[in-house]
């Protein structure tokens, strides 16, 4: 069982980087927004690439696919990224065939992000098949790859504890600001961006501090205006930006940018400020450290969170992982069973044409020949022969490429599986 193939050379492969080898800077390097993303479905599609995902998050950048050479993949995302082939090689992996397959049921289902049992990546694995289809590159392979990875997310979701007790980055995120800052409920607080993490973060100070003047900035102001509505959040133009984290004590940043919004230069430091970085790409300057009154968190210090809800989320990893295990083994046993699929068709239909020229052979023979009748028999005998076949291919204990060959050449099929 080495090759899924979906054409005759080429296998599925999984390549990319993620927060183990790769710093945020790295990660910065190669993450993908919505247009990049697009632009190598695009490229992928037109140099005939059957079959690919793209996964980009804050801890990972992947793509899942078909090819020739996992070199092909490796080329589109430094083509589409600011990454460079020499940085990926320093921090990648490249898994093949049922590697590939285990190493996206892993990152789906939580058990290889950065915050264990973190089910966020499982809605990017959704999203990211829609992204496929749209652009004319999801095969049959990854529609059902995708939906057992989903399965198996839910399972575990629902059969472990794996994702109990708050460990998300807004969570740790509230944690430091409550740790650090007294009396934040009278504080300023000043979100820039609309990001996800950021916006969860101010949700959560809200809740957690009853601070009721947190002001957002957002460079366009009616997506600012939206969410400001949802939380209850002052908004301010993105021209008075300056102005505003002047009066801060507490910059979020959130931008989602490819390059840093906020530089030293934005910063009048004459009070205390804390500065947090939710963004990957860093979307603020290390040279505003060099501030005296600056306090700078970025993201990955805030998702090392090994407090003991993380250590009892890993008693839950064994059953997640045979929950895992049981799904994938479904998703295989249907593989296998795709792969001799063609040869079974071709196979109904040469004796289907046997049984045609037969009956027409015996019609023009015999007066009152019972067409109707012989059609029954026959199609009956049809489906016992090809059963006995699928039944045999399905077996085990033989090699299904040697039995389809034996059928090819027993049958003379037309090699087209």
């Amino acid at each position: 069982m080495q090759h899924y193939h979906i054409s005759k050379h080429s296998s599925f492969y999984a390549v990319g980087l993620s927060y183990k080898k790769a710093d945020a800077e790295i990660r910065g390097h190669f993450s993908l927004d919505e247009e990049g993303k697009e632009k190598l479905l695009k490229q992928a599609k037109e140099e005939g690439i059957d079959g690919l995902l793209v996964i980009s998050t804050c801890n990972r950048t992947e793509l899942y696919g078909f090819a020739q050479h996992p070199f092909q993949l490796i080329k589109l995302l430094c083509t589409h990224s600011k990454g460079t082939i020499e940085e990926f090689e320093q921090v990648s992996y490249v898994y093949k065939n049922k590697e590939a397959i285990s190493h996206l049921f892993k990152v789906g289902t939580g058990l290889d992000s950065q915050i264990l049992g973190d089910f966020e990546i499982i809605s990017q694995v959704k999203q990211s098949f829609i992204s496929a289809r749209k652009f004319d590159i999801a095969n049959p392979f990854l529609e059902r790859l995708c939906n057992a990875v989903i399965q198996s997310s839910k399972r575990i979701k629902n059969e472990t504890e794996i994702s109990s007790g708050a460990t998300s980055v807004a969570f740790a995120s509230v944690q430091y600001i409550l740790s650090r800052v007294p009396n934040v409920s009278e504080k300023n607080i000043l979100l820039f961006g609309t990001g996800k993490i950021g916006r969860n973060t101010c949700e959560n100070l809200i809740k957690h501090t009853k601070n009721d003047h947190i002001v957002l900035i957002n460079r366009t102001k009616d997506k600012a205006e939206k969410i400001a509505g949802k939380f209850n959040l002052i908004v301010k133009d993105y021209a008075e930006l300056q102005t505003e984290i002047r009066k801060a004590d507490i910059l979020i940043v959130a931008t989602g940018a490819q390059n840093p919004t906020v530089s030293k230069e934005l910063i009048y430091s004459d009070k205390n400020l804390l500065v947090l970085d939710l963004s990957i790409p860093k979307n603020v300057d290390s040279n505003v450290e060099e501030l005296d009154n600056v306090t700078l968190v970025h993201l990955d210090q805030l998702s090392r969170i090994t407090d003991e809800t993380l250590e009892r989320r890993k008693t839950f990893i064994p059953k997640a992982e045979a929950i895992n295990e049981e799904v994938k083994a479904e998703f295989i046993q249907w593989l296998e069973t795709r792969k001799f699929a063609p040869t079974i068709k071709a196979l109904k239909k040469k004796l289907k044409s046997m049984k045609d020229a037969e009956i027409d052979f015996q019609r023009k023979k015999i007066n009152d020949f019972d067409e109707k009748q012989a059609e029954i028999i026959s199609n009956r005998i049809i489906q016992k022969i090809t059963t006995q076949f699928a039944n045999h291919l399905k077996d085990n204990a033989t090699t299904p490429e040697e039995s389809i060959a034996l059928i090819q050449k027993v049958f003379q099929l037309e090699n087209n599986s």
